[in-house]
């Protein structure tokens, strides 16, 4: 393949060119966009840490959600804001939770969008952890059952999708139970399978009013430096029946989603382009250091080529745009 017979660049001559040999593509298909969703009316609360995101009222929800399925989006996820919290996160499984409001009047509204809930207690509790805590420590086999209550109650609001967070051992099988045992067996489950104790979720837990009011989440959220562990972890939650698997943050871990989509090819991989992530691209074009559309749709490519099937980002709606041009 030597030099002048063999010459890469004809391949890159010209747009079109470009496009006819290029690997890897985005589509609308492969996005989902995340929603922070709280009680009250014509609510619309930006977030300092996250430009261009908000926490929104039910009412200010659904316009963007029928935005989002103009655009082609397939599914939007959602993040509750509950009005109390308590040690159990009651809120979460509450049948006239926020959540659960929230999809109700979604399903209504925009039938034809799915609609993925957040399977977590931390937006919830009173001391900001992802289960139950006794004596400093965040139990595992307890929380599951408030876990399961969750994913049922969401289920009954018409949730598409649940998409448990927590990173609790065992988890996943015991949603998978709850909602076949309450005859919910079409309602899928995308599981945080891969989910890091990352930096970059700080402007997320702005938007969720989630950080743990003591100690941090490194007992139960993986330890950044592990990627076997990720494949334990991944494997164990596709045996416990996750039938979609996620890996989260997305930038600082494609090597871990190039791993996983390597070693399950057979089953759909999310990655989650997490607030951080968001926040700091949006906080570079601000101050004019960098061409912020150029940037967004090169950082969500690089997502698509490490191996991710499907990606949470705020970005989605402002991508979608720019792909119908």
């Amino acid at each position: 393949m030597a030099f002048p017979v063999h010459r890469p660049r004809r391949l890159r001559k010209n747009e079109n060119i470009r496009r006819m040999v290029r690997e890897t593509r985005l589509s609308v298909d492969d996005l989902i966009q995340p929603f922070f969703v709280i009680h009250g009316k014509d609510v619309k609360n930006p977030i300092e840490s996250m430009p261009g995101v908000y926490q929104l009222s039910i009412d200010r929800l659904i316009p963007e959600v029928k935005r989002a399925c103009e655009l082609g989006i397939p599914a939007v996820i959602l993040f509750g804001i509950p009005d109390k919290k308590d040690p159990i996160g009651s809120g979460a499984y509450d049948e006239n939770g926020i959540i659960q409001q929230a999809t109700k009047a979604v399903k209504d509204a925009v039938p034809d969008i799915l609609v993925i809930t957040d399977v977590c207690l931390c937006e919830y509790t009173s001391h900001g952890h992802c289960g139950l805590v006794k004596d400093g420590d965040v139990l595992n086999d307890a929380t599951l059952e408030l876990l399961a209550k969750t994913a049922v109650s969401q289920a009954k609001a018409g949730a598409d999708i649940v998409a448990p967070s927590d990173m609790m051992d065992g988890r996943v099988a015991a949603i998978r139970a709850a909602l076949d045992e309450e005859g919910f067996v079409d309602v899928a489950i995308m599981s945080y399978s891969v989910k890091y104790a990352s930096s970059y979720y700080g402007p997320f837990r702005d938007a969720a009013d989630s950080a743990p009011k003591f100690g941090d989440r490194r007992a139960y959220q993986m330890d950044p430096p592990n990627v076997r562990e990720a494949v334990k972890e991944a494997a164990m939650d596709i045996e416990e029946g996750a039938d979609i698997i996620m890996v989260k943050p997305a930038l600082a871990y494609l090597d871990v989603i190039k791993t996983i989509r390597e070693t399950f090819s057979e089953v759909p991989l999310a990655a989650y382009n997490v607030s951080g992530e968001y926040s700091m691209i949006k906080a570079a074009a601000q101050l004019g250091w960098i061409d912020y559309e150029k940037v967004m749709l090169e950082t969500l490519i690089s997502i698509r080529r490490a191996g991710a099937d499907i990606i949470l980002t705020y970005f989605a709606m402002e991508v979608a745009e720019i792909l119908q041009r």
